[in-house]
This record gives structure tokens, C-alpha cells and sequence, in this order.
């Protein structure tokens, strides 16, 4: 029988969803990372590089401050071949085999998109990944890939694991709190559903559920996130507790929407709130007594637990600045304090909109682009543009057009230039641009104009007779104007970015 004081089973947990989650990573890679960062992509990595290099005095300046593969080569092929690789290796991990050195490789290997992805990878969770990435090294042996290796977790990462779910879960409770009085005032819940990124396919279900219940979730958010953090390092009832609480909330976010890995992957840490004998309760008897004969023959190993408690002294070194920025008043969220991203700082949602617009990228083959003109638009793969689509479930995959687009829409196209490289890319019908949305309205013909019009969507009530999803209405004139291939406008705007005309 297990015991309180083992964790293979959280182990072995632990590095199975890690492994699913690199895997939905780099194979989100291999779809999109060609026609946004690549040659022709809408923010080609070669012009990054060079920025950066530029900045820095040299190549190898870039690469002490960005640390990537990509630094040495980075053709289309060898960004499309690291997504490859990175897909089998975590598809190895998730199937029960792992030991450092190939979750060494894989945490660089996703580094290394990150480093270089711009935009794309501007995501809290890119640099919680890399952090779970990196103290996930040091659960394992350094050659043994066995499910049960000989060498147990050592406890101290462990505890980093706890210390990694709390500056998690009480930052992102401390950005509410600061950022927005709908937290403070328990109406977040009112608009978080409609106004998210990416609803899925439950959002607006929860997004009618009567007030007294959306004002309870708040509560329990805050319950969640400012309170059972403090507890994960607690004698065992209450830290099993504060787990449960902080799971439960990770669960009702991936039912509730699409917030890409975001959910899954702060489960991860959260798993070291559970020892084995917890599990014994929950998972199949073969697995448990696995784990038990494991402990039983387990061999104490001097190195791996030595190397523990450097990884301790080093991660309470990095903790500094992120703990400060948890702290103060002008607290910041999901940023990185070192170039390794070995020790961050997190949040989300500081701000609730309360209105939900979206940029919808229309085209029309008529020669006067006016209101009379047939517009055609196109359908993004998960952002609402039809009005009878139910909101598809993405999660833990992630499309990258569609979150930039969410952005976007909350700003103008002077903070977002790569929208100017879409539309020249979409007046071309460039294969790579197209293929991130879910369909070409023009697949015979590239279109004449593109505008990129801006709407206000909230949902339609469920039973409507016309079996909508969503209401719109349009806002303003519109977001870009209508260009065409050879409009001048079109040309300087490329140009001024360093794009060359398609």
C-alpha cells in the first residue's frame, strides 16, 4: 500500500499530462508555425532575428538573451522539423517514458519557439510551460526512462511544484483583485463567458445561469486563488483540500471556454498537492500496487538528491522578483524575470471586458468596394463570425490567428501591423494565411478588395427560433478600409514593416 510520504504515483501523473501538453504545443506548431513565423509567414522569424541581432550586436548577444535553435537555422523546414521532433518526443513521454535528458530536450525545443514567436507566443502560459518544463527535469533519473525507475521523486521538487501552483493561482487572485472592480464586486461572472478569448461549446450556458450562481463562482474563484494557495504547503488534510479546490476550479474553466493549455497545465503543479496513499483512493488497483513494489525497491540516489536542493537554492534566488511583483501595488502579470524563464510571474483576467467585438475580415470581387458591394467574410476556426455556429471545443490545442485576432479587436491596426501583412496575403490567396482560418469564401479566385470590419457579438438566448448562437451589430465605419492588391495605402504600409508587396 502506498504511503503519505511517497509520490510516485503524482510522478508519474505529473509527467504523462506534462508529455499531452507538449504534445497539443508542438502539434499546434506543425499546423501553424509555417504561415506565421516562417519565410512568408506573417511575421517571418529571419526579420526577428535580424532585429534582434541588430539590437543586441550580434548573433550570439541574441542568443545569450533568447536562447534558440532557431538562432543557427531557421528555414521553414528545420521550424517545421523541431515541431516534429518535439511532437514524438512528448507522445514518448505521454505514453510512461521519460528521464532528464529527454525532458531537457524537450523544455529547449520549446523554448525555442517561444524565443523567437513574437506574438504568436506572447502567452502567459508559453513561459508556465517552459517553468513546469524545466523543474519536471528533475523529477526524473537521468538515464532510467521507466515509468517506475528505481529512483524515487525527490521530495524538494516536490515542494517547488507546490511553490510553483501557489505564485500561480495568488497572482492571478492578486491581479482580480487590483485590476477590475467586477472581481471586487462578484459581477465578473456576468460577462467572462461571452467576452472570453475563445467560448466553447458550454459558454453560454454558463454565461445565462441566474446571477446568485455566476456571483457564487466568483466567490469561489477567489476562494480558489486567494486563499487554498496558502494551504498547498500545510500538513496533508488541508493540503489535499487546497488541491481539490484548486483543480476543481482548473475544470470548471475547461468546461466553461477555450483558454488553450492555460487550464491543463496549471493542473500539472497543482497534482503535487496529492501524495500516493490519496490516489490508492481514486485510480486502478494495478497502478497503485505498481507504485507500492516501486517504493518498496527503491534505491536512495546521493546525486539526483543533491542536485534537488541546488535546483531549491536557484529557484528561491530567481523567486525574488516575481514574489516583489506579486506584492506590489503595480504588480504586472505573465512576465519572465530571467532568460531561461526559469521562475515567472502569472495572472489572467485582470481585466473583464464587458463587451465582446471582434474583427471580421471581409472580401468581394465587385470593382466599387461600397455597402452594395457582395461581401464575403471569412470564417475564423473558433472566433464567432457566423451567427448560427456553436462555439467549437479547441482546448488544450490553440489557434493562434484567432487569439491575436481577440486582441486586436480591442485595439486599432497601428498596434497590430501584421494585420496589414494578412490582408496583402489574403488579396493574393497566400495558401499559409488562408489555412489559418476555417475555410476560403474565394478558393478560385483571389478577391479584389479586403476591409476588416468591427462587430459587437453577444450571445442570442438559448430556444431561439432561428436556432442563432449570436447577435451583432456593427461598430463604427470600419476597422481597415478596402484595399486592393495595388492600392498604394496597402504598398506604403508594407513597406514602413518591412514587407515586400506579395
Amino acid at each position: 500500500m502506498p504511503t503519505r510520504s511517497s509520490y510516485w504515483i503524482t510522478r508519474f501523473l505529473i509527467l504523462r499530462l506534462l508529455g499531452a501538453i507538449y504534445a497539443f504545443a508542438f502539434l499546434a506548431a506543425i499546423h501553424q508555425i509555417i504561415p506565421l513565423i516562417g519565410e512568408h509567414g506573417l511575421l517571418p522569424v529571419d526579420d526577428f532575428l535580424k532585429n534582434v541581432s541588430g539590437a543586441l550586436g550580434s548573433n550570439n548577444a541574441g542568443f545569450a538573451r533568447l536562447p534558440s535553435v532557431f538562432w543557427f537555422v531557421h528555414s521553414d523546414t528545420t521550424l517545421l522539423t523541431t515541431a516534429w521532433i518535439g511532437l514524438i518526443l512528448s507522445l514518448v513521454v505521454l505514453a510512461g517514458y521519460a528521464n532528464a535528458l529527454l525532458m531537457i530536450i524537450l523544455w529547449f525545443l520549446y523554448m525555442s519557439f517561444v524565443h523567437v514567436g513574437q506574438d504568436w507566443y506572447g502567452y502567459g502560459w508559453e513561459i508556465q510551460l517552459l517553468e513546469t518544463g524545466f523543474l519536471a527535469i528533475f523529477l526524473c533519473p537521468l538515464i532510467n526512462m521507466r515509468p517506475f525507475p528505481k529512483r524515487a521523486p525527490p521530495m524538494p521538487v516536490i515542494i517547488l511544484f507546490r511553490w510553483l501552483i501557489f505564485r500561480i493561482m495568488f497572482g492571478a487572485g492578486m491581479i482580480k483583485m487590483r485590476g477590475d472592480t467586477s472581481w471586487r464586486d462578484a459581477t465578473a461572472l456576468y460577462y467572462h463567458f461571452e467576452t472570453q478569448p475563445l467560448p466553447g461549446p458550454l459558454s453560454r450556458w454558463f454565461h445565462f445561469l441566474p446571477r446568485a450562481i455566476l456571483r457564487f463562482g466568483v466567490w469561489y474563484n477567489h476562494l480558489a486563488e486567494l486563499i487554498a494557495p496558502w494551504f498547498v504547503f500545510w500538513p496533508r488534510i488541508a493540503r489535499l483540500i487546497a488541491g481539490i479546490l484548486i483543480i476543481g476550479l482548473q475544470i470548471i474553466l475547461i468546461l466553461s471556454g477555450n483558454l488553450s493549455l492555460l487550464n491543463w497545465l496549471t493542473i500539472v503543479p497543482a497534482l503535487a498537492c496529492f501524495d500516493d496513499q490519496s490516489w490508492a483512493k481514486v485510480l486502478p488497483r494495478k497502478l497503485i500496487l505498481r507504485a507500492a513494489n516501486a517504493d518498496a525497491q527503491a534505491e536512495p540516489s546521493g546525486p539526483m538528491l543533491v542536485t534537488s536542493w541546488i535546483l531549491a537554492i536557484v529557484i528561491a534566488f530567481y523567486s525574488i522578483s516575481p514574489v516583489m511583483n506579486i506584492f506590489s501595488p503595480g504588480q504586472i502579470m505573465n512576465t519572465s524575470f530571467d532568460r531561461l524563464d526559469l521562475v515567472n510571474t502569472y495572472g489572467a483576467f485582470g481585466w473583464v471586458g464587458r463587451e465582446r467585438m471582434n474583427i471580421v475580415f471581409e472580401g468581394t470581387m465587385d470593382s466599387i468596394p461600397d455597402e452594395k458591394a457582395i461581401w464575403k467574410s471569412y470564417i475564423y476556426q473558433a472566433l464567432p463570425v457566423e451567427l448560427n455556429k456553436r462555439p467549437p471545443q479547441i482546448a488544450p490545442y490553440q489557434l493562434r490567428l484567432d487569439w491575436q485576432i481577440w486582441f486586436a479587436s480591442m485595439s486599432t491596426p497601428d498596434e497590430y501591423p501584421w494585420t496589414i501583412h494578412l490582408v496583402s496575403k489574403l488579396l493574393h490567396n497566400d495558401a499559409g494565411a488562408v489555412s489559418l482560418f476555417a475555410e476560403n469564401p474565394f478558393p478560385k479566385h483571389a478577391p479584389r478588395y479586403i476591409r476588416a470590419v468591427l462587430y459587437k457579438y453577444f450571445f442570442s438566448k438559448p430556444g431561439h427560433p432561428d436556432g442563432r448562437w449570436w447577435n451583432r451589430e456593427r461598430i463604427g465605419d470600419i476597422w481597415l478600409p478596402a484595399m486592393s492588391a495595388d492600392d498604394p495605402r496597402l504598398t506604403d504600409l508594407l513597406k514602413q514593416n518591412g514587407w515586400s508587396p506579395e
